[in-house]
């Protein structure tokens, strides 16, 4: 008969924040980060070797953004039906396989086919890892989500500096994107023990209760429209600071990076300071003042002509952006805890989907207006998701119980 000081010891110790499968869920971000970045490095490179032009490339891409897609709605379902500790991992371990084929691709088929499972895995892994990103932090009394998605930002600055040195000293791309690949493979098989399962944090009663009442749909498309939007904003300074600067201002090549810059490293802080705060101040404000920032800084790049100016603005909107993507992805999670993943799947596709988007509308509309014009989209976006924030607020009696079941 097992002791009540055993039983106390065993109540207490299940529940203790999960440390290690925090810490194996941040490697897991790092790791698509890192992964991505190499790729990325290595686009010129690989244009080159196998003779294709731009155009071809763009189209190629778009094949790779759509396995991504596709991969994120596979994902999403399988997640619920096996458990995120069984697919995190094997997501990892195809995206690592996926990563040998495009520096061996010889024409421009070879690259589509491995571009296509390059995008496969690294949407499936996107979705897994965000849904046990959102089981892990179920476990903890406070948001941690946004920290994650830092370590992303982190391991692709990680394969800029690493793919940088590989291509300085000569290395072949087929060499370097495989030992990527290699590492994919072996992190993903140490890291998986250290996984969750969604029952795993679940109380015996919760697991026992009959089926529970599905969110409406109104609320998923809700939360994938925010998504949408703030991520096409996203898109547009990735892919559009640094030409803003070039073009508009009149910079140099080497004064325009630090546009890309000034925007990338504000949004990483972002993301470890938001946190903290969204335990403070709650989801929804983080949304809207963090979008109200975001419209603020790029209106500023609007019309200051200013490179000193212009840094800040961009810094502005990537500190604006940081903290939104994170809470909206946490709260489609946490819609139907048996169909996290499935949720979860479309508000993350649709954000993939404004991620795409955004530069090539905003390329688009540069056949019509300047490309400072142009930025009024985002603009709107952001000012838009300012008034629609309140959708992450719960509902009335809710945030009791969710109190509840998290103390």
């Amino acid at each position: 008969m097992t002791s009540a000081p055993a039983t106390a010891a065993n109540a207490a110790a299940t529940s203790r924040p999960p440390r290690a499968a925090r810490i194996a869920t941040w490697i897991y971000f790092g790791l698509n980060g890192f992964a991505v970045g190499m790729w990325v490095v290595h686009i010129p490179n690989v244009e080159r070797a196998t003779n294709i032009s731009h155009s071809t490339l763009g189209l190629l891409l778009l094949v790779l953004g759509g396995a991504a897609f596709l991969g994120m709605q596979i994902a999403g379902p399988l997640a619920d039906r096996i458990g995120q500790r069984r697919l995190v991992p094997a997501a990892g371990i195809f995206l690592g396989l996926s990563l040998f084929g495009p520096g061996l691709a010889g024409n421009w088929w070879t690259l589509g086919l491995t571009l296509a499972l390059f995008g496969f895995g690294n949407g499936s892994l996107d979705v897994a890892m965000n849904s046990h990103a959102v089981v892990v932090e179920r476990a903890y009394p406070r948001p941690i989500m946004a920290a994650f998605h830092a370590m992303w930002s982190i391991g692709g600055a990680f394969a800029a500096l690493i793919g940088a040195a590989a291509l300085r000293a000569g290395v072949d791309t087929a060499i370097t994107l495989s030992a990527c690949g290699v590492i994919c493979i072996v992190v993903s098989l140490l890291t998986a023990r250290f996984l969750i399962e969604a029952a795993d944090e679940e109380p015996a009663e919760e697991q026992s209760q009959g089926p529970a009442q599905k969110p409406s749909a109104r609320l998923v498309w809700q939360l994938g429209a925010l998504a949408f939007g703030l991520m096409l904003a996203e898109g547009v300074a990735n892919d559009w600071a640094a030409l803003q600067f070039r073009d508009v201002l009149n910079t140099s090549t080497s004064t325009a990076a630090y546009a890309y810059g000034a925007f990338a490293i504000a949004m990483t802080v972002g993301r470890f300071a938001t946190d903290r705060v969204a335990a403070v101040i709650g989801p929804a404000a983080i949304v809207r003042y963090g979008a109200a920032l975001a419209a603020l800084g790029l209106t500023t790049v609007i019309f200051v002509p200013w490179v000193p100016v212009g840094l800040v603005g961009w810094a502005l909107f990537g500190l604006g952006l940081s903290g939104g993507v994170p809470q909206l992805f946490t709260a489609a999670g946490n819609l139907d805890r048996r169909a996290s993943g499935a949720l979860m799947a479309k508000v993350v596709g649709l954000g993939y989907v404004g991620l795409l988007a955004g530069p090539a509308i905003i390329g688009g509309l540069t056949h019509w207006m300047p490309l400072n014009a142009a930025f009024a989209l985002p603009v709107v976006l952001c000012v838009l998701t300012v008034a629609a924030a309140d959708v992450l607020k719960p509902k009335t009696g809710q945030s009791e119980a969710d109190k509840e079941a998290a103390s």
